[in-house]
């Protein structure tokens, strides 16, 4: 008999949480693994460390060598991806739901008994340090990197990656040293989507991962951000700007007035960052917001990527649509954005990937999974006076702002 649709969520003795959704009409699973042990986690002289971890841990493990353990993850079908954020490392993939045993056989090895052999550490350390040295070349992700940086408190907005100063000098104990620290199960989600019996896995996952056991949690130090208004030299005939402000996290009961208001303002072609900013005017090239948002705070990041020549003026005019949102919203605005948020839930229900990502993002978030019908209702139930008073209460303004190009800009007085 197929499985029956529906949600199960299971707490096992050493803190380790499984969510598990039967999704009878695929027949692909797929699983999202978040464990407490990102870059946030990093010991401030080993910055880096998580993200070289989570390619270290690949490179052998259980009695599989590192040539072995991705042959038998190739031999699965099995699509893959792994990073560290700054709260967890990731591991997930997506495969045959007959396949999936064997997969998450694999990685329990992965995280309760990893080689990190010496002379894989290299390769793993040489990777994340390409990386940043890439990221040199790619001024719009360079300025918004250090936007994060400069609106967060450390270490929530400091890159995952570290810094080519940090890379380059982190030592194969240091990362040792994190994972001893930091990987442990109480505080680690397992969500599975697919075509799956949740009773099967509820045993299953307790026989591969039951005996893996709990440490303390670390301790974050913390500490204030970088400046509020800061310039970066750089040699270039364009400007990249970024803007930020407050807003509200996932948790809060506001996060889709929020969530719409931001879409507003850049949730497509028609938008108003494109069309104000680039299409009317043809000050820039590229101009977006977007949400970041941590467990218990939140911000819209913005970018615009102009000519030196224009670059004052682009500042002028994106912080000005920022402003401007407060005096008014068109239906039609509030229209566009309930249909592509319906689309994106459509798609979402089809995709056992797209599920189990969601799943364990709820759970992080909200201690419990939001379902597809009551997503769909919070949409619904948006109107153009929810999204102002939001905007009232939450207004654009003490504006962190970072630019990177020849010269620095003025923030106008009156916008911080």
């Amino acid at each position: 008999m197929p499985p029956v649709a529906g949600l199960c969520t299971h707490t096992y003795p050493n803190g380790l949480t499984l969510l598990v959704e039967s999704m009878p009409d695929v027949r692909s699973a797929a699983f999202s693994l978040l464990v407490p042990a990102g870059s946030a986690f990093d010991a401030p002289a080993s910055r880096g460390a998580a993200a070289v971890l989570t390619d270290w841990m690949l490179r052998g493990a259980g009695p599989l060598d590192s040539r072995e353990l991705t042959t038998a993850l190739d031999n699965l079908g099995l699509s893959r991806s792994e990073g560290a954020a700054t709260v967890h490392i990731s591991f997930s993939g997506a495969t045959l739901a007959e396949k999936l045993p064997e997969a998450l056989a694999l990685y329990a090895d992965m995280l309760q008994r990893p080689h990190l052999p010496e002379d894989e550490f290299e390769p793993s350390r040489v990777g994340v340090e390409q990386s940043l040295r890439g990221l040199e070349d790619e001024p719009r992700q360079k300025v918004m990197q250090e936007l994060k940086a400069r609106c967060y408190p450390t270490p929530w907005g400091l890159p995952n990656e570290g810094s080519l100063d940090s890379i380059t000098t982190l030592t194969a104990d240091a990362v040792r040293a994190h994972a001893a620290r930091c990987v442990r199960p109480n505080g680690a989600i397992l969500a599975i989507a697919g075509y799956v019996d949740a009773q099967e896995l509820i045993d299953l996952v307790g026989r591969l991962f039951g005996d893996w056991q709990t440490k303390p949690d670390p301790v974050i130090e913390s500490g204030p951000p970088g400046p509020q208004i800061d310039h970066l030299p750089h040699e270039s005939t364009q400007t990249q700007i970024g803007v930020a402000y407050h807003s509200v996290p996932y948790n809060h009961p506001e996060y889709y007035a929020a969530w719409a208001a931001v879409n507003v303002l850049s949730g497509g072609m028609s938008a108003r960052l494109f069309t104000e900013v680039r299409e009317k005017r043809g000050l820039c090239y590229s101009v977006y917001a977007t949400t970041n948002t941590l467990k218990d705070q939140a911000r819209v990041l913005c970018y615009a990527g102009t000519t030196t020549e224009r670059a004052q003026e682009t500042l002028d005019v994106l912080i000005g649509e920022l402003v401007r949102l407060k005096d008014g919203i068109a239906p039609e605005e509030l229209a566009r954005c309930q249909a592509r948020a319906k689309s994106s839930l459509i798609m979402q229900q089809e995709s056992s990937t797209s599920r189990a990502s969601s799943i364990a993002r709820d759970w992080y978030h909200l201690g419990r999974v939001t379902t597809l019908a009551e997503i769909r209702a919070e949409i619904d139930r948006l109107t153009v006076p929810i999204i102002l008073e939001h905007v009232h209460r939450h207004p654009a303004q003490d504006f962190v702002v970072v630019t990177m190009g020849t010269s620095p800009l003025e923030v106008r007085r009156g916008v911080l």
